[in-house]
């Protein structure tokens, strides 16, 4: 155990985190010259095309150190805030945390947030200055703005790059002089945490787990505690770059097992799993659940793929715990679940991960976040509303809570100005302001939840050209105006185009709401009123005029498959669409409302 070391790597968003560990990889000889591809760990395509880290990734490394071999488990976490659920559990499970400050941006939101849940933890931080190869690198600067943060000695902050490998023999260096090995006694009963898990469709649930007490063993029988089940350990082994069987795992040491569970609700990440014969007494404490900040509608084109679509979220669910699902139903829609995301990255990204991983195309709903509803008669009886048709009649209504965050916001002085008067836009109030250098401030904002939820964070990076960072924490209700806006369309009203908008916003939103509809939706046979409604007062309306038969448009000339090519085109489009009322809506209608500035 004294030669075992876990650690994270913990950034904000293109500090480089996973290039600094590809060079980790090559420096330990733990990948070969034909396995090498730049940021190896991120496995997923979604991860590679976008250039950001989605899931944690561990992985094993040997190194050989003063004549002494040690064993470096790595985990790669993501930066992005709307994966701050992956970083916190992957914290859990080591000892040490490598932060990495990028020499050219300084300390960004993200990062500071990052270091918060490594300190919560009792991590020992080893502070990492990236990219000092740059010709925009500040070296000096940044080195003042860590040891301000971290209150450390300026020589304990290690210079290094990413991509030359400057610097990385002296991070292994450190990783094993100042990360303490993992506590825990062989001896007693096993007591192993699951921080993640993955589904195979050959061999069912594969769980990674971290063994705090006793060992693991091949065919050993085990048992999961918050279910309650047994199960054979079918095999057991570490996470290298592809999986290595191992018939023991020992105290202190991450690894993965295959028991053939093919039910994705029977791991629960955060779990304790013990020896079925002789089980621990003390349970781990496992992770806080995660909080939603954000609830859309996820529903199948087709009703009757609602049971297929149950058990691919589940199998989702498996990979990334922070995604909640409860099943809802729709006039519009019929059948779906109503989703609880981080954010609206995280949104897209499971919206994505569905149809390419398990082929099914879905439609999404306006997001929303979850409102608590006071009603006049019971003023102690909480209503919560996570959609727009859950609110109660207004008549009756005593008041509507919403969600605030504190939001923190990292920026150039040379663009307050242009931020300050967004969040004021987005009913924000301004709590604090502090200069960190005389080029950056720090600016603390309180905003309601449902004002981020759009293109706050799209508007953001415009306004400051890309040179702010933001980071928020839920700091409870407080009682708003809310109204909700419905949309008809035909004098049918469609549901899943429902808002709930403060009472200020409400007329100017439903005007460019019919506006932007009347863009999207296709013109037909007969003229369709688009109408925006609050209550029984209609507060805006739109016309599609209808449509003149168009015979004439025979597509002639050329060969057949250009006209299979068109059919074929629009054969696809139609998949998509949902017939509500005798109106055909695109997809891009549902999520027009978030683009209503563009």
């Amino acid at each position: 155990m004294k030669h075992i070391r876990n650690f994270c790597i913990i950034a904000h968003i293109d500090h480089g985190k996973s290039t600094l560990a590809d060079r980790l990889l090559d420096f330990t000889g733990s990948v070969t010259e034909r396995e090498k591809q730049d940021q190896l760990l991120d496995s997923m395509d979604l991860e590679r095309e976008r250039g950001i880290t989605i899931k944690s990734h561990a992985i094993q490394m040997e190194y050989t150190f003063e004549g002494q071999d040690y064993i470096l488990n790595l985990i790669d976490t993501p930066g992005h805030v709307d994966f701050s659920y992956e970083v916190s559990r992957s914290i859990a499970a080591c000892e040490g945390a490598l932060l990495i400050v990028d020499a050219a941006q300084s300390i960004q939101a993200q990062t500071i947030s990052n270091l918060y849940l490594a300190l919560e933890n009792d991590l020992e931080i080893i502070p990492i200055l990236n990219k000092v190869d740059l010709p925009s690198a500040n070296p000096e600067e940044v080195t003042d703005d860590i040891v301000d943060l971290l209150g450390c000695d300026p020589e304990e902050i290690i210079h290094a790059s990413g991509k030359t490998g400057f610097g990385v023999d002296n991070i292994l260096e450190a990783i094993i002089k100042r990360i303490p090995h993992p506590k825990g006694n062989y001896d007693e009963p096993l007591q192993a945490l699951i921080f993640d898990s993955v589904y195979n469709s050959f061999r069912g649930v594969e769980t990674y787990f971290r063994v705090m007490n006793g060992s693991i063993k091949k065919g050993q029988r085990i048992k999961f505690v918050a279910t309650n089940k047994e199960y054979n350990a079918d095999e057991v082994g570490t996470l290298k770059l592809s999986q290595v069987v191992r018939k023991e795992i020992k105290t202190g040491d991450v690894g993965y097992l295959i028991t053939g569970i093919k039910d994705a609700r029977e791991v629960k990440v955060g779990d304790t799993i013990t020896d079925a014969k002789n089980p621990t007494t003390k349970v781990l404490a496992g992770f806080e659940d995660v909080k939603p900040m954000v609830f859309a509608g996820i529903y199948p084109v087709d009703t009757e793929d609602y049971e297929e679509l149950r058990n691919s979220m589940e199998k989702l669910q498996l990979n990334d715990a922070s995604l909640v699902f409860v099943p809802e139903s729709s006039a519009a829609l019929g059948f779906g679940f109503r989703c609880g995301f981080l954010g609206m990255l995280h949104m897209e990204i499971i919206q994505e991960r569905l149809e390419r991983e398990f082929n099914m195309t879905v439609i999404t709903t306006v997001p929303n976040v979850s409102y608590h509803a006071f009603k006049r008669k019971d003023p102690d009886e909480i209503i919560i509303v996570n959609n727009p048709t859950d609110l109660p009649d207004p008549s009756s209504l005593d008041r509507v809570e919403e969600p605030y965050i504190k939001a923190t916001i990292i920026t150039k002085s040379d663009y307050i100005g242009n931020i300050m008067s967004l969040c004021i836009e987005k009913r924000g109030l301004i709590t604090n302001q502090t200069y960190l250098t005389t080029e950056r401030v720090e600016l603390t904002f309180d905003m309601p939840l449902a004002e981020i939820v759009f293109d706050f964070y799209d508007r953001l990076k415009t306004v400051s050209k890309g040179y702010a960072s933001f980071d928020y924490s839920p700091i409870g209700l407080r009682a708003s105006k809310l109204v909700r806006v419905d949309i008809l369309l035909n004098a049918q009203p469609v549901d899943a185009l429902s808002s709930l908008i403060h009472a200020d916003n409400a007329h100017n939103i439903g005007k460019k709401m019919c506006e932007k509809l009347k863009e999207l939706i296709p013109r037909q046979q007969f003229d369709i009123p688009i109408q925006a409604a609050i209550g029984a007062k209609i507060i805006s309306r739109e016309t599609i005029k209808a449509l003149r038969k168009d015979v004439t448009a025979k597509c002639y000339g050329g060969d057949i498959s250009r006209k299979r090519k068109l059919l074929e085109k629009q054969k696809k489009g139609k998949k998509r669409m949902r017939q509500v009322g005798n109106v055909e809506i695109p997809q891009q209608a549902f999520m027009a409302v978030l683009k209503l500035n563009d």
